[in-house]
């Protein structure tokens, strides 16, 4: 990690690594928990696999949905690592995503309590890891994070 350009975040889902990854692999499970509440999710396209297509929109009523995230997925190991990027769209085609630019690493790693959940984002430049960071980050990615760890923990 190189803090002048990346974010991070970590987090232990009390849930086995299969059951996190299902989470991710399903649209209609990422859907349940990929944006934060009170939004709402639509997975246009998941093609978990390298070259893969990764497209979802948002709304806020669920009547409308607009863009949220037009990527492709740079690398895949089952259970262990999902890559992605917003710098190429979902057609291989070179993007200026707004608001930022971010290549993300999602890894699985076993924990004793269930998953050790990492996402890594890094970005092209220092102005827009601090833009990216202004904007919610911590916020926004944790929130999510804690929304997959609802979905996929057993209830007590």
């Amino acid at each position: 990690m190189n803090p002048e350009l990346d974010l991070s975040l970590e987090r232990v889902i009390r849930a086995p690594r299969a059951t996190v990854w299902s989470a991710w692999a399903d649209p209609a499970r990422l859907a349940q928990w990929w944006i934060p509440a009170p939004l709402r999710c639509r997975v246009e396209s998941l093609e978990l696999r390298p070259g893969g297509a990764f497209v979802t929109r948002m709304s806020e009523d669920g009547a409308e949905f607009v863009p949220h995230l037009d990527a492709c997925f740079l690398a895949v190991d089952e259970l262990e690592r999902i890559v992605f990027t917003n710098a190429i769209d979902s057609s291989w085609r070179p993007a200026s995503p707004a608001p930022v630019a971010m290549t993300a690493t999602i890894t699985l790693l076993d924990h004793p309590d269930g998953t050790e959940y990492r996402a890594l984002v890094r970005h092209g430049d220092p102005e827009a890891r601090a833009l990216h960071d202004k904007l919610g980050f911590s916020d926004g990615w944790g929130t999510v994070a804690g929304q997959l760890a609802a979905l996929v923990e057993p209830q007590r």
